[in-house]
């Protein structure tokens, strides 16, 4: 069972008002959604993949067996090659592993060279997406400097084992990527990575509000983001 597009409109349309509203449904609220990865608590437990299994299970992503058409939301790479610019030959970081997924950046090229607006930036700073405006162009994804988006070569239903019939599915011929969880963000939730997390590595949180948590972390910590000197202004930041 999925959610028709008439449906997942309404719903999401209801959880954008409600946030606007800021109802007493406890939604969380933000001018500047962002993220830090706490990468010595990520490495706590060995080969922990449960951010990855949450946020793949909360919105449908398929486990599609052959590489070469592998979709991801979120998934480890080496901090050597993620960071390049931010690690050294003598950093004892090089070869550990790290998470990495959209960052929702200030300045997103994908957002401008999208030709039907099918990726946009929200007031909130979330790269969003509409997978049925995208015409499966894959702009966006020679745009895009990280690797952070996925084109789905197939039919990605055959390949999604228990299906949430609460997240809509998608389809071939279309791009898809890490959203920050925005309809759960509307009912008072964290992405679904952040909620998963057992050693509480990712924090997410307003930029925009000096006494966050996230705000405080990044002034008690050195911290990185990805090709910084591309300009695009990566929310994603990694603590060290």
């Amino acid at each position: 069972m999925t959610l028709s597009r008439k449906a997942f409109l309404r719903v999401t349309g209801l959880s954008f008002l409600a946030v606007a509203a800021r109802k007493a449904a406890g939604a969380i609220t933000g001018k500047r959604w962002a993220m830090a990865i706490d990468v010595a608590k990520c490495l706590k437990q060995d080969n922990c993949t449960k951010c990855i299994a949450a946020c793949n299970a909360a919105h449908n992503v398929p486990s599609i067996p052959d590489r070469s058409h592998e979709v991801r939301w979120i998934w480890k790479d080496s901090f050597e090659h993620a960071l390049q610019s931010q690690v050294d030959e003598y950093s004892p970081l090089r070869a550990a592993p790290v998470m990495v997924l959209c960052n929702h950046c200030e300045n997103p090229p994908c957002v401008r060279v999208c030709p039907t607006q099918a990726t946009w930036k929200r007031d909130d700073g979330i790269v969003d997406m509409d997978w049925h405006r995208c015409i499966g162009c894959r702009y966006c994804m020679a745009a895009c400097p990280y690797g952070s988006r996925s084109f789905n070569w197939m039919d990605p239903r055959p390949y999604i084992h228990d299906p949430d019939p609460a997240f809509p599915t998608r389809t071939k011929g279309v791009v898809e990527k890490c959203t920050f969880c925005p309809e759960r963000l509307a009912v008072g939730r964290p992405p679904a990575c952040v909620e998963a997390c057992p050693e509480k590595a990712l924090v997410f949180g307003n930029l925009s509000d000096p006494q966050s948590p996230i705000r405080e972390l990044l002034a008690a910590r050195r911290h990185v983001r990805r090709k910084p000197e591309l300009g695009t202004g990566p929310d994603i930041f990694y603590m060290v």
